[in-house]
């Protein structure tokens, strides 16, 4: 193998797929990348969970592959004169490195026992703007659970029914959702997407127009964004059934400006932030939410004003888990639901007919 490519392409391309190369393994090859030069420059990393492919633009000069140490050859290119990059393969997988006056040679790994990424079969065909799929994630990816004893609680749920798009994400504690009406006809699905992959997908996607393509079938779900494809497991079992959990009813209701609230929540969570038992009470009446906190470390009262419906009420909550929501929300005002004392509120759009979002944070004892 041989090819040439400027360092600026080949270090994205090493970027993008170095999300999902292992970094704990007793497989050496899976702490590697494979670099393909065939039609196209090819790169590959796979952790077996989630596999990642890259085009890099090269001069092809011959044809082959190799697998390479993951980190020292980012490590190397990183380091590299901003100018054009020589990959070569000689005998015994040795690899030629070479860029203006630095030459590297190194040991690569036969690429044969390279693990192959499944092929998906493209049954169920979702496409999105990047920025949108990005925006969607964020607003959501916050509240996947960690519980390995509740695994399709560490994933999100993707649902298209309808020819509507909906994202949840739950961990027990919190609940976050999205929903966006699609052009177009499109199957319906429903999967749960492990949140590993979510995180990693939204740090490569452009938050531009550039399309990426979503299809799933035999337990793979991937994401096709033309110049890199992703391909990850799906977690099997059944999601909890969200619809219940957004009651409508409401004993107050309260309109925030989400600015102001949030900013009010983090100061009161300085005095709350090193005590997990301080959480930050709400006093809902009179027009105005005033919240306090009280630690070891001290005390704390914030007071707001705001548009009050409903009965007056005194409540609890993490405040971390309630700042996580607000900062997911791109509006200026959103609208606040409690039930009593001991439920969750529920944090939607202010208009009642908009559905386009929904947070629910758990009440804890105060």
């Amino acid at each position: 193998m041989k090819i040439i490519c400027s360092k600026e392409n080949l270090l994205n391309g090493i970027n993008i797929v170095q999300k999902a190369v292992s970094t704990k393994t007793t497989l050496p090859i899976l702490e590697g990348i494979l670099l393909n030069a065939d039609e196209k420059f090819k790169l590959t990393g796979n952790d077996l969970e989630i596999g990642i492919e890259c085009f890099v633009e090269a001069d092809i000069r011959e044809t082959g592959s190799i697998v390479i140490n993951s980190k020292i050859f980012g490590d190397i290119v990183r380091r590299l004169p901003d100018s054009e990059v020589l990959i070569e393969v000689k005998e015994n997988n040795l690899v030629i490195v070479e860029c203006e006056n630095s030459h590297f040679e190194i040991k690569g790994i036969n690429p044969n026992g390279y693990p192959a990424l499944p092929n998906v079969d493209k049954e169920n065909v979702l496409t999105l703007t990047q920025g949108k799929l990005k925006d969607m994630i964020r607003q959501t990816v916050f509240a996947v659970g960690t519980d390995e004893n509740r695994p399709v609680l560490t994933g999100s749920l993707i649902e298209v029914k309808d020819k509507e798009l909906v994202v949840v994400s739950i961990d027990g504690f919190r609940l976050a959702l999205r929903r966006k009406i699609l052009e177009g006809d499109v199957n319906d699905f429903s999967v749960i997407v492990p949140g590993k992959t979510l995180n990693e997908i939204s740090k490569i996607l452009q938050a531009g127009e550039e399309e990426v393509y979503i299809y799933n079938s035999n337990n793979q779900i991937v994401f096709d964004a033309q110049s890199w494809r992703i391909v990850s497991r799906l977690i099997e079992g059944k999601f909890l059934n969200y619809n219940s959990l957004l009651n409508k009813e409401f004993e107050t209701r309260v309109i925030i400006n989400i600015k102001e609230f949030q900013s009010s929540l983090e100061r009161a969570s300085l005095i709350s932030m090193n005590d997990k038992n301080s959480p930050v009470k709400l006093s809902i009446g009179n027009d105005r939410i005033v919240i306090t906190s009280n630690a070891e470390l001290g005390a704390v009262r914030e007071e707001i004003k705001v548009d009050i419906e409903g009965n007056n009420l005194e409540i609890g909550y993490n405040p971390a888990f309630l700042i996580d929501a607000l900062k997911a929300i791109d509006e200026d005002r959103a609208a606040i639901y409690f039930i009593t004392t001991n439920a969750p509120c529920t944090l939607r759009p202010v208009v009642e007919n908009n559905n386009d979002f929904a947070y629910l944070v758990q009440a804890v004892r105060i």
